[in-house]
């Protein structure tokens, strides 16, 4: 084997070896300059229960911070912290404060550092956190089929009324559910960028988004695309269950993590309001098949799994164990890939009218595009305070 010439490998090892060195002698200490460490703590998770306040606290200073005491309503109280060590950038640490809460009413928690860093957490309304059984995952399982499965499916059953459309008809149930999938884009788009605020900086979790966003839409391009031609019929069908699955999986996030913050009311009102919300979302996943002469009734139970299911596992993420971060990156890839179906979906659409070369159709394709926006955000009222 012919060994490398000396000037291909010479520019990796310099690149190596200088990063290395920025590694070791930070830049603070090569100025002599004695700056104290950035300290920053967020907590990402709040349970309230019999044994009082258990928090999940994530820090992202750039030194190990050392929680010294708590305070809760201007009292200092004992706690337990595990682990016990100081908490190192980006990890995680359990608080266990023997609090008496008292239910429906406001708490304030301070974490107080050893370095003299005060970091504040508001408990607004305090009420009990649902506990992790057997029961209460079956219950939420069922409100997640209820808001994800049953509506996408009973959407997907008026299939036999769209079948009797014309071209005419088919354009705009087409474009009516590119309008759909825009509004979709807009909203998970921006429910990532809220949740990214959330988490911890060191994240980036905006950029996150975003990154997830491309590579998602890029990679379902490349999947769908992979024979040399674009996706049809029940393939276009599966990517756009797949898109609206990965938002609704965000619903689901929602739904449970207003339930786990004891805001009864919110996750009451969001249930009814995305149930209805996802009613629409099936008449999108059934346009592409209208050309099928015959549509097994396997492939809708298939459709309606994807695209209804994640609300399910939303919801059990988003009431037990909820992470902005993670919930952002979801929302990111759930971003992309209704992108990669409305960019298929449209490219789709201008075939086909290409091949009818009926007239009036672009007035057509405006009027369904407007009517999806408008359904949507119609719908969307319902979930939005």
């Amino acid at each position: 084997m012919k060994a490398l010439p000396w000037r291909w490998v010479l520019p990796p090892l310099l690149l190596a070896g200088l990063a290395a060195l920025l590694l070791t002698l930070s830049p603070a200490r090569l100025l002599n300059l004695n700056a104290p460490p950035l300290e920053s703590l967020i907590v990402e998770r709040t349970v309230l229960n019999d044994q009082g306040i258990t928090l999940k606290v994530r820090a992202e200073g750039s030194a190990p911070m050392t929680i010294a005491q708590v305070q809760v309503d201007g009292a200092y109280w004992a706690f337990t912290q595990q682990p016990p060590d100081p908490i190192r950038r980006l990890a995680t640490a359990t608080v266990q404060i023997p609090y008496p809460w008292v239910e429906g009413e406001a708490h304030h928690v301070q974490f107080l550092t050893n370095t003299g860093v005060v970091v504040a957490h508001p408990i607004d309304v305090a009420l009990p956190t649902p506990a992790l059984s057997l029961a209460t995952l079956l219950g939420y399982g069922w409100l997640g089929l209820y808001v994800g499965l049953v509506p996408v499916g009973l959407g997907m059953l008026c299939y036999p009324y769209l079948k009797v459309l014309g071209q005419r008809g088919l354009t705009f149930v087409l474009t009516l559910t590119l309008g759909m999938l825009a509004f979709l884009l807009v909203d998970t788009l921006q429910e990532g960028l809220e949740l990214a605020g959330k988490a911890a900086a060191a994240f980036q979790g905006q950029a996150l988004v975003w990154f997830a966003a491309t590579v998602a839409c890029l990679a379902l391009f490349a999947v769908g695309r992979r024979q040399g031609k674009p996706p049809e019929g029940t393939a276009l069908s599966t990517y756009m269950a797949l898109g609206i699955g990965l938002h609704n999986l965000g619903e689901g996030l929602a739904i449970g993590t207003a339930f786990a913050l004891g805001e009864i009311a919110l996750g009451s009102f969001l249930v009814i309001g995305f149930t209805l919300h996802n009613l629409t979302e099936g008449l999108g996943i059934v346009a592409p098949l209208l050309r099928k002469q015959k549509l097994r009734w396997q492939t809708c139970v298939a459709l309606a799994a994807l695209a209804g299911l994640p609300a399910v596992i939303g919801l059990w993420v988003g009431a037990f164990a909820f992470s902005p971060h993670w919930a952002a990156l979801f929302l990111g890839i759930g971003a992309g890939a209704i992108l990669q179906v409305i960019i298929e979906l449209g490219t789709y659409l201008q075939r086909q009218l290409h091949l009818s070369r009926l007239s009036g159709l672009a007035g057509l394709s405006l009027a369904g595009f407007t009517t999806g926006l408008l359904v949507m955000y119609s719908t969307a009222l319902l979930v939005k305070f």
